[in-house]
């Protein structure tokens, strides 16, 4: 899939680094044991971990908020990326302050090459969790995409100050580590 710059608007990438840099960390108690043992987990007990977390964010507190994520991702999942848009959008709309409502359907948006809405919708997700891995994980590969490496190696690396194992995103790191210095692996 080919991208243009035109998607990246500079306000929404203003905005997503201002959240990544100065959003402080809301407690969240059952979540806050798990992210401290994912620092020091082994790559098996953090991909256990990291289910465990991905749990936790899909409770909405609502069963039919949950339905709708669900539905979403369903679709997803089939490829049929306009229903997941529509279903995430009605979950979006009712659960404002669901973060992973926010990340499900950047994820949609970036699966339909919709990379301006995908980002505004990860700046969401990290206003209302700065410790979405996962959302940083799709920002960074956006940037890659958008032919950004700067921007993609800070993104990347700040995921993986918070999960060390996060799968590729290593090597996406030393790859593009080699790439900023001026060397292709």
């Amino acid at each position: 899939m080919k991208v243009h710059r035109r998607f990246l608007n500079p306000t929404v990438a203003a905005l997503v680094a201002v959240f990544l840099l100065a959003t402080p960390a809301v407690a969240d108690e059952p979540l806050d044991g798990l992210f401290d043992k994912l620092k020091s987990a082994d790559a098996r007990a953090a991909a256990r971990l990291e289910r465990e977390i991905w749990n936790e964010w899909s409770k909405s507190g609502s069963p039919a908020m949950d339905l709708l994520l669900q539905r979403g991702r369903d679709a997803l999942a089939a490829g049929n990326t306009g229903e997941a848009i529509n279903h995430l959008t009605a979950l979006t709309d009712h659960a404002p302050d669901f973060a992973e409502g926010w990340n499900a359907r950047a994820t949609a948006y970036y699966q339909a090459g919709q990379f301006g809405p995908s980002i505004s919708d990860i700046a969401r997700a990290l206003t209302l969790n700065d410790r979405h891995f996962g959302a940083m994980a799709g920002l960074g590969a956006m940037y890659e995409e958008l032919d950004n490496p700067q921007k993609a190696l800070e993104v990347y690396r700040a995921a993986l100050a918070i999960h060390p194992n996060l799968r590729g995103v290593s090597v996406a790191v030393e790859r593009l580590e080699a790439k900023v210095a001026g060397t292709d692996l």
